[in-house]
């Protein structure tokens, strides 16, 4: 019996810092969040949540002058989000998900969406965000164990260990071209990728991604609906039937801002009614709960103990 995993990058306004990205895909963000976690309620699919720790908050200066990067790092907040303290905190976003009957995990995106992988992101950089978005955590109860980086960019992973986090969301074995997902939607695709966790030197749990259920958008797949079904409903049924069928684990993961209206919906609406129909046949889990199984088959790791957020 295989498993699915669906991971969130919970991220408002932050996943815009510094980048150029369709500003109809911002407006919906809060409430493609909404949508999105009422969607895991109506069919009881647990996720894991990598929010953006300055969501957890409620108010701040804008500068955060101590961080690494400055004030210039969070002029966004000093100018054009300014008036917009929508797609700057969500706490009772973050709350609503952390008091659902449907169990999700709560995740780690950093503090401010900065890019682990990058040259430029420092070892100080890397220890202030997270450092940031463990103290931003307003429960005593709940502790961050699962850790998505920002553009899926790998870095850093030792200090993820130093802070007590177990896994991680790694680079999947590669993403479907446009042409096959075309191809996916009229003559079929070859089977979809699942996933084998691994336990790296870190003794961190990669549970690497296979399918971004919104990687196929735009011109493109507004062309191809119209004669044929949805190319990445029809691959997440492979990927789903794959899990059914074998012991691997198939990762989905998504952003509530790309619930930009009806279409979006109905595709994960789609996709959720196939992964209910065939639940008896796979496990769903979170990205912590395939982490704890991992080391429970494998036996101890080397990890290190999670250092003080003092």
């Amino acid at each position: 019996m295989g498993s699915v995993v669906i991971s969130i990058d919970a991220e408002l306004g932050w996943g815009f810092h510094r980048r150029d990205l369709p500003q109809e895909r911002l407006e919906s963000a809060r409430v493609g969040w909404k949508r999105l976690a009422g969607l895991c309620s109506e069919y009881g699919i647990p996720a894991t949540w990598a929010i953006v720790g300055h969501l957890f908050l409620s108010n701040c200066d804008t500068r955060h002058a101590d961080h690494p990067r400055g004030p210039e790092w969070f002029r966004c907040e000093q100018e054009e989000w300014a008036d917009r303290p929508s797609l700057r905190y969500g706490p009772h976003l973050i709350a609503d998900v952390f008091d659902d009957p449907v169990a999700h995990e709560i995740g780690c995106h950093t503090f401010s969406h900065v890019s682990f992988g990058r040259p430029e992101t420092t070892a100080a950089t890397a220890r202030s965000e997270i450092k940031r978005c463990l103290a931003a955590v307003p429960w005593t109860e709940l502790s961050l164990r699962s850790f998505v980086f920002p553009d899926n960019a790998v870095g850093h992973r030792d200090i993820l260990a130093e802070y007590g986090f177990e896994c991680y969301r790694g680079p999947g074995p590669g993403s479907p071209t446009r042409f096959e997902k075309v191809t996916a939607a009229t003559v079929g695709m070859p089977q979809p990728n699942l996933v084998t966790p691994s336990i790296d030197e870190y003794g961190l749990v990669n549970v690497p991604a296979s399918l971004n259920l919104f990687s196929f958008e735009g011109r493109a797949k507004r062309l191809v609906t119209r004669l044929f079904e949805d190319p990445i409903v029809e691959r997440a049924r492979r990927g789903i039937d794959a899990a059914a069928n074998g012991d691997g684990v198939f990762h989905m993961w998504l952003h509530p801002s790309d619930f930009i209206g009806r279409p979006e919906i109905a595709r994960l609406r789609t996709v959720f009614e196939y992964l209910d129909s065939r639940r008896q046949d796979l496990r769903i889990e979170t990205m912590g709960a395939v982490a704890k199984r991992v080391r429970d088959e494998r036996g101890p790791s080397p990890a290190s103990e999670p250092r003080s957020i003092d």
